[in-house]
């Protein structure tokens, strides 16, 4: 009998993996997390290779790998660097780079069905929607071409709520971009930055949120879905309130039987967090609170403390237990190097959990890394800074994860620095 239930577990294990296998192939994604070797690419070397001189360079140049997949990677928005975001073919990028968390930013369509993007309003950069007429005619603003005389710049605004799921779901995503400019709709959707790609536009397809539930799960990785803030007015079409959006998200993993434990909730809504924590406390009490208040606070400074409201403190009384703001916030600089600011600090002292968000979103960092870098802007001067940041994040605060566009980075990091 005692060598029977010894054989269990094994067995239990093995027809797990062959059952996600099974699955994984079923909808057409491979069993990234159970192949056990991650691929990298050369990204993370040569960034490795653009650091300044140091010991952290002559650490980081010792990693030679195999790379496994660490929760420390999170997939921001998939592999958006050089895929379309929020697509299938971006997650399973991301999760072949390693990524030990995926992201799916959800936005519901006009028949209440919940996708992933970015923005609920952002259809107008990120499909081909403006190419297509019949679904450019129920755009909530339709293109208007910019005049340069005038000085006018071209516009659009097209919203997953102006469409049914099945319009959603006949669109073809592309690199998100747009031209100013542009004084045709063709000419205005093609925007994509220079120094990312539109090689993996082809065939790229867009997902609804169940199907994202189910690709995650068939690769066994780990969910982090964000609540969209809403674009239109709440309750949508007088029935659908801001309470059944973030209960339906829910909702949708309790129905695919995915494990609390599992799934890091966002939002940018405080509101949207203390309903979790109220209404589905297993889900609530790892969710993460996006913190947007540079953008939403006036004189917002994160060195003062008298200028974040409500105060750390204040939201771990609460009940909030994570915390995610821009990588500028966490950081400042000193003496020429990067170090932890004031708001790290006191979210540390307050008992709050960190997550970063994101690497590798700005580009070429020769000129200072832009929006993410704005706080030690006088120190960046290259691509490998972004493992300075990286590693300041992680040793010096002991940030949870961090977002990445390219989670290769980050997995790279967290193999080298042998974190979870």
């Amino acid at each position: 009998m005692s060598m029977f239930l010894a054989l269990r577990a094994p067995l239990r294990s093995t027809l797990r993996t062959l059952a996600t296998a099974l699955f994984a192939l079923a909808i057409g994604a491979p069993a990234v997390a159970e192949m056990g070797s991650i691929e990298i690419g050369p990204r993370p070397f040569y960034l490795v290779d653009q650091m300044k001189d140091g010991a952290l360079k002559d650490q980081l140049a010792q990693c030679k790998g195999p790379f496994t997949a660490k929760n420390f990677s999170i997939s921001h928005r998939g592999a958006p660097l050089q895929f379309p975001e929020h697509t299938r073919e971006g997650y399973i990028a991301a999760a072949r780079m390693g990524a030990g968390v995926i992201e799916c930013d959800v936005a519901f369509t006009k028949d209440r069905e919940l996708v992933c993007r970015h923005a609920q309003c952002d259809l107008h950069t990120t499909t081909d929607i403006l190419a297509r007429p019949e679904l450019a005619a129920k755009c909530s603003e339709g293109f208007q071409p910019a005049d340069h005389a005038t000085g006018r710049k071209a516009s659009a605004k097209c919203c997953t709520s102006d469409l049914t799921l099945a319009e959603f779901k006949s669109l073809r995503p592309k690199m998100d971009g747009f031209n100013p400019r542009g004084v045709t709709a063709q000419d205005y959707m093609d925007g994509t930055p220079g120094w990312r790609t539109d090689l993996y536009v082809n065939r790229a397809t867009l997902i609804s949120h169940k199907e994202y539930i189910e690709l995650v799960k068939a690769l066994g990785l780990k969910f982090t879905p964000e609540l969209k803030t809403p674009e239109v007015a709440m309750p949508f079409e007088g029935g659908y309130s801001q309470e059944n959006y973030a209960q339906q998200m829910i909702d949708e993993y309790k129905a695919a039987g995915v494990d609390p434990r599992d799934v890091y909730a966002q939002s940018f809504r405080l509101d949207d967090v203390l309903y979790w924590l109220k209404a589905e406390p297993a889900f609530g009490a790892q969710a993460v609170y996006l913190d947007g208040r540079d953008e939403g606070s006036t004189g917002f400074d994160n060195m003062k403390p008298e200028t974040w409201q409500p105060s750390m403190q204040e939201l771990a009384d609460k009940g909030v237990k994570i915390l995610a703001p821009p990588l500028w916030m966490m950081v400042t600089h000193k003496d020429g190097r990067i170090v932890p600011s004031v708001y790290a600090q006191e979210a540390k002292k307050a008992g709050l959990g960190l997550i970063g968000w994101s690497l590798e979103r700005s580009g070429p960092l020769d000129t200072g890394g832009g929006y993410y870098y704005q706080s030690v802007k006088p120190v960046i001067d290259r691509d490998g800074d972004a493992l300075a940041l990286l590693d300041v994040l992680a040793r010096d605060i002991g940030v949870i994860g961090v977002f990445s566009d390219w989670p290769a980075t980050t997995t790279f990091y967290a193999n080298c620095m042998k974190l979870n």
